[in-house]
């Protein structure tokens, strides 16, 4: 008589066997994005519900949108008006209302994106989804906050004494380009607060030194004119060149490079992909945030 031994086949050869798969496997990354696609619309849903919900707490609601870069304005521009003295750029008060109502929009997606994986710890770990979706909304949300922001903001322009133009539809590929950036941020910053939850804490810090590092408040080649090397780390400074962008496009007698819109759109391009690389490669963790 022959003994056949029959071999016991293993929990992950029957799921290969018949097609299953692990749950909360991470997808290619192309399979990834095409999930992300498809749920595009939960994703503008999500920004505009938690928008609305933000401004329904507050008394003045919407307003606060314009109110807060307005007094941050006002507030740093006449603080740093008088510091700087006779080195200030020229057309100062519409230099800093430009300055000041897009820096907005870079430092709230990256708070906003940090906080994304980790302040909907729920609905990450009961339902399966793509976890990018969560990010991006974060950034789709804070661009809806910055529309009517940019409405107020050529409003005091004008009141400030410049004068439309064409050029002013140069803001719309700017808006793009930055978005993009902003996104591929706060895909980092997501990814970062997952690990190391404290980062949260952290990332103000940083963004208030950009605030001030990012000639936000005032002229490079005025203030660094002594340091030459300096002033040409700027060309390469993605928040410094798509401030100076919008102020050459919306100022009156401003200029910029215009080399600076290929590095804008360099920096724009690697910060998106490397952020959504560097996102999906820990998609399996973020089901076990806790």
């Amino acid at each position: 008589m022959i003994n056949e031994v029959t071999r016991i086949m293993t929990a992950a050869e029957y799921a290969a066997q018949y097609g299953l798969h692990r749950v909360g496997a991470r997808p290619d990354l192309v399979s990834y994005l095409k999930q992300a696609w498809a749920r595009r619309d939960f994703a503008f849903e999500l920004a505009r519900s938690k928008l609305q919900a933000s401004n329904q707490r507050n008394r003045l609601g919407m307003l606060w949108v314009v109110i807060q870069p307005t007094m941050n304005a006002l507030m740093y521009g006449f603080i740093f008006g008088i510091l700087q003295g006779g080195n200030t750029p020229l057309d100062f008060p519409a230099h800093v209302v430009i300055g000041v109502f897009l820096f907005e929009f870079f430092s709230s997606s990256a708070n906003s994106g940090a906080k994304s994986i980790t302040g909907n710890a729920a609905l990450v770990q009961s339902l399966a989804f793509p976890r990018i979706t969560l990010p991006i909304a974060a950034v789709i949300q804070q661009f809806l906050t910055l529309v009517p922001m940019l409405g107020v903001m050529f409003i005091y322009c004008m009141i400030l004494g410049t004068t439309p133009k064409w050029s002013w539809f140069m803001v719309v590929p700017l808006l793009v380009l930055f978005t993009m950036f902003n996104t591929g941020i706060a895909l980092v910053c997501a990814r970062l607060t997952v690990h190391v939850r404290d980062f949260t804490h952290i990332l103000p810090l940083i963004t208030r030194i950009l605030f001030f590092t990012s000639g936000v408040l005032f002229s490079v080649e005025k203030i660094l004119t002594s340091f030459p090397a300096l002033v040409l780390v700027f060309d390469f400074h993605p928040i410094y060149q798509a401030l100076q962008i919008a102020r050459g496009s919306i100022m009156n007698g401003v200029e910029y490079p215009s080399f600076y819109w290929i590095v804008l759109s360099v920096w724009a391009v690697g910060a998106l992909v490397g952020g959504t690389i560097y996102f999906w490669a820990a998609e399996e963790r973020y089901g076990r945030v806790d």
